[in-house]
């Protein structure tokens, strides 16, 4: 019965952990095997709040005006032929999806190619920009970094296509059932509780806590583990956020790992009505504060590529702007496309969402049709 059942979940669906797999999570210290799911490193409601009531949330939901570009999105096309002068840097690829150039290394987060983040080709939050590049464009990948699996940050299809080549995929525990459903060999990647560590060509990637859920299918288990991530090469260290609410774990992590020189920190997709499993702008440049001081580069993410909550689909970029004025952190805001290297005297900071081509309609200017029926960070 259970093939049965498989074999009627859609393939972009992935799989249910099971098995030896299943036993290996369930002795996770950070798994409830009396309630059969993950625990958050500080209670969160993974569901929306209707604080002002249903109406509102409603409202809020359906609601479309400023929350896509007026035109055109700028791209830049990244030239990677050549290593970075300093042995780092960052190219933002838009949403979470960044590649790193670590001490001659190249590892690529939350890759994500598809034209929506959903298991339907036909429905689902739809692209604000073209990916800047071809995935194949990018050249050699010694590793891909997944922090969880939800449809945008886990994309099957872009999966299966790095998988057709030979890099190795970091992935918290539980997501190597999707990855082994989409015909990836358990040899092609590494799958980590918190805390647990992988040397991946000359690199050590550590599994770190974030405050998240998961969940691809219709009844979600919360089997599969979230995670944000250290890498560490021999001469720098950055971190990647994947998705989370703030809590007093990242001062742990960076005393443990860091200083950092870069973070890429989510601040994109808030609201009052999941406060505990998003940051907001604020609370992203104080999770950078957390983990390195004003030291090291802030690489805001998560924001400008898909419509995935009420707010201002540039207002992400405006509020971390000022927020890192204020505390004194180097901000980078680089156009999807755009590369940096972190220890540069001038970073990328022109605020590019308030050109003409790309800025939200003028008040009172009939909307567009929305890209798409909002996914509350499922899709």
């Amino acid at each position: 019965m259970s093939g049965l059942l498989r074999g009627l979940r859609p393939l972009a669906f992935g799989a249910e952990p099971a098995g030896e797999r299943l036993a290996r999570i369930e002795r996770s210290p950070h798994y409830d095997k009396e309630a059969g799911h993950f625990r958050n490193p500080v209670a969160a409601s993974i569901r929306p709040r209707p604080t002002h009531g249903r109406g509102a949330l409603m409202r809020a939901l359906l609601r479309s005006e400023g929350r896509k570009p007026g035109g055109a999105v700028p791209l830049a096309r990244p030239d990677l032929a050549s290593p970075p002068a300093s042995g780092l840097r960052l190219t933002w690829l838009g949403h979470s999806t960044v590649l790193a150039e670590v001490d001659g290394r190249r590892v690529l987060f939350d890759p994500v190619w598809g034209m929506r983040c959903s298991p339907f080709s036909f429905a689902g939050p739809r692209r604000l920009h073209p990916a800047p590049v071809p995935l194949e464009a990018l050249g050699r990948l010694d590793a891909v970094v997944v922090s969880h699996d939800h449809y945008d940050h886990l994309d099957m299809p872009t999966i299966r296509e790095l998988a057709a080549g030979d890099v190795h995929f970091a992935v918290p525990l539980g997501v190597g059932a999707h990855l082994e459903r989409w015909g990836v060999a358990p040899s092609r990647f590494s799958e980590l509780d918190w805390h647990e560590t992988a040397e991946i060509a000359g690199l050590r990637l550590t599994a770190t806590p974030a405050r998240h859920f998961c969940g691809r299918g219709l009844r979600n288990k919360q089997r599969t583990l979230w995670a944000s991530w250290v890498v560490a090469g021999p001469g720098h260290r950055i971190f990647h956020s994947g998705d989370t609410g703030y809590f007093p774990g990242f001062a742990e992590i960076g005393a443990q790992h860091g200083p950092f020189d870069a973070t890429m920190i989510q601040i994109g997709a808030y609201s009052e009505f999941w406060p505990d499993i998003h940051m907001t702008p604020e609370e992203g440049l104080r999770a950078h504060l957390d983990l390195t001081g004003t030291s090291g580069a802030l690489l805001p993410i998560h924001w400008g590529t898909f419509n995935l909550a009420p707010h201002p689909w540039a207002e992400p970029g405006e509020r971390t702007l000022t927020a890192a004025k204020e505390a004194g952190v180097r901000a980078a805001v680089p156009v999807p496309g755009g590369s940096f290297e972190p220890s540069a005297e001038d970073l990328p900071g022109h605020p590019w969402w308030r050109e003409p081509g790309a800025r939200p309609p003028e008040a009172g200017t009939p909307p567009e049709a929305a890209p798409g029926p909002l996914k509350l960070d499922r899709a």
